[in-house]
């Protein structure tokens, strides 16, 4: 099984971010019921029960984390994310680092577009001045152990477990 752990979100505008981009960028965008915080990815794992009794030991988030302002990875800009730097999440990559977790270079964050190409610069830059900081919505306080099943429509993730 394909797995990773993640806490699901809720974007307030994410049908407004994908127009306000659509003639700027080319990518692939994520489904909105599939936009989720990444803890850990896991990989290929056939260990289920034992990365379940790890989580065990992983509390929800004490509360909601916001979400504020967008942000890119690479150079050129390879993907397009929605940023959560709230405090409280990095307090729980401490659990989880306790847990026996990799966290390996742990930013945490919502990716919105895997792009393949940006067609207008000038008017990528001011659309991403115009989101930053801006409040975009919520990380949910649940922790889930999803598996990822690849089609060619797109991947699709099943709850393996939920800590809620």
């Amino acid at each position: 099984m394909r797995l990773f752990i993640a806490s699901p979100v809720i974007l307030n505008n994410y049908s407004t971010i994908r127009d306000d981009f659509e003639d700027i960028i080319e990518g692939k965008w994520v489904k909105k019921e599939h936009l989720h915080l990444t803890w850990v990815f896991l990989g290929d794992r056939t260990d289920e029960a034992s990365i379940i009794g790890r989580m065990q030991s992983i509390r929800v988030l004490e509360r909601e984390a916001k979400i504020t302002g967008v942000g890119h990875f690479g150079r050129p800009p390879r993907l397009l994310f929605a940023n959560a730097a709230d405090k409280i999440l990095h307090s729980k990559a401490t659990e989880f680092k306790e847990a026996g977790f990799d966290l390996h270079h742990f930013k945490p964050h919502i990716t919105l577009c895997r792009i393949k190409r940006i067609h207008d610069y000038h008017s990528y830059k001011k659309l991403m001045n115009k989101y930053a900081g801006k409040a975009l919505g919520t990380v949910k306080r649940e922790i889930v152990l999803y598996e990822s099943r690849l089609y060619r429509e797109g991947p699709d993730y099943l709850i393996r477990w939920k800590n809620d």
